[in-house]
């Protein structure tokens, strides 16, 4: 009877541990249409799942060595953090080979927010450093697909209209090309062919998690996301050549999509491209989520005026202040999860003054309200700097970026 109590026990002790364990894993739910978390985001439980490699001090030094140029303070910050053969592509540089850049922008709304600009101006930094063709895919027709009320006419105004945003960002014409998926689908279609007769629709279905109710449009459309990652689809740069890699920087979100693209490429005689991935900007109320064009207060847009700036982050950032300023003064802020600190750690360049404001409000020195000033006066540049550059920005200019040619 002891020893049947002993088991009896042990078996309870074991079940008991298992429902914690259970109990202690946080939901954390991160694809390519939704990002939420019961906490913030956990990026290393994300490398684990998607299998990709952390970026490392060894990689960033190999990268300085390569380019010689001291790499981005996102790259340092962490804020791009993952990666898939980004070692390659530093291969590729060292012995002059070509690649290019790809990237993209799903067009569901009439502005960018500051989330949406990071990816861009951080493929800016890649092709200036490395020097290489870049190719930003509008995928207007994703949006028409995902999108119950979005018209298709609408869709391909919105890809236009993002369009300025993008180029307002600095880019060169002479090694920049945009398209919109409704314009340059028929040089994306034989390649994109190829991909669907490739992938099961159960690969697809497993990746993406595709339910029966939803369009057929739905299954189709990770081909043509993935059709620019082959050179053979830019036959104006790159004829029919299937032999030149390609560097994909995206949010880490995107990444089934090229799972699927990697997977398929030996299949189709082509490389694999490479990734590297960045973190998410959080939305102002934390970083359980994602910054989101359907939430308005969630989100800095660069059509906000400097007093939207201010209101938004006085009202919505969250805070790691104390509850007044008594017990600021006595224990300081938690500093991890407040939204002023994450935001300036990605716009705030300078390192030395970055750790200043960062330790006096760890203790308890600074004030949530003086963190915020300076971040406010920080996005407030940062937003006109952007807004006067895309006012000068003409349909022509539009239609040069747009146009397929030869880039140098």
């Amino acid at each position: 009877e002891a020893k049947t109590e002993a088991k009896t026990e042990a078996k309870t002790e074991v079940k008991t541990e298992a429902k914690a364990e259970v109990k202690a894993e946080k939901r954390q739910v991160v694809n390519p249409w939704e990002v939420e978390a019961d906490e913030s985001i956990d990026y290393e439980k994300l490398i684990r799942d998607f299998g990709s490699t952390p970026i490392d001090d060894e990689l960033l030094k190999k990268m300085e060595q390569v380019t010689g140029k001291p790499v981005h303070h996102w790259l340092r910050r962490k804020l791009f953090f993952s990666h898939r053969e980004f070692n390659q592509i530093l291969s590729c540089v060292e012995k002059k080979e070509k690649f290019y850049l790809y990237t993209g922008r799903g067009p569901s709304s009439e502005a960018l927010h500051l989330g949406h600009l990071i990816p861009f101006m951080f493929t800016k930094y890649l092709q200036e450093t490395f020097n290489v063709p870049l190719m930003i895919q509008l995928t207007d027709d994703e949006k028409f697909l995902f999108k119950e009320k979005l018209t298709l006419e609408e869709a391909h105004r919105l890809a236009f209209e993002n369009a300025k945003d993008i180029i307002a960002i600095g880019f060169d014409p002479k090694n920049t090309f945009i398209f919109s998926d409704l314009d340059y689908i028929h040089h994306l279609y034989p390649v994109a062919l190829n991909i669907q007769k490739a992938v099961t629709y159960s690969t697809v279905r497993g990746i993406f998690g595709f339910e029966h109710s939803d369009n057929i449009g739905k299954s189709s459309f990770p081909a043509i996301q993935a059709a620019p990652s082959f050179p053979q689809s830019f036959p104006e740069t790159y004829g029919d050549n299937k032999k030149v890699r390609c560097l994909i920087p995206c949010a880490i979100d995107q990444d089934p999509y090229f799972r699927m693209t990697r997977d398929v490429a030996p299949k189709i005689g082509c490389l694999k491209p490479a990734l590297i991935h960045s973190k998410f900007f959080p939305a102002l109320q934390g970083s359980k989520t994602k910054m989101a064009s359907s939430n308005e207060n969630s989100a800095i847009f660069v059509t906000d005026t400097a007093k939207q700036i201010k209101n938004k982050i006085t009202k919505f950032a969250f805070s790691g202040g104390r509850v007044d300023l008594e017990e600021q003064r006595m224990f300081g802020a938690n500093v991890d999860v407040d939204v002023s600190i994450q935001y300036l750690q990605v716009f705030l360049e300078d390192d030395a003054q970055l750790e200043q404001i960062t330790q006096d409000y760890r203790s308890g020195k600074m004030t949530t309200s003086q963190v915020k000033n300076i971040l406010v006066e920080v996005l407030q540049k940062l937003v006109a700097k952007h807004q006067e550059a895309r006012a000068k920005i003409t349909d022509e200019q539009v239609k040069l970026f747009m146009t397929p040619r030869k880039l140098e």
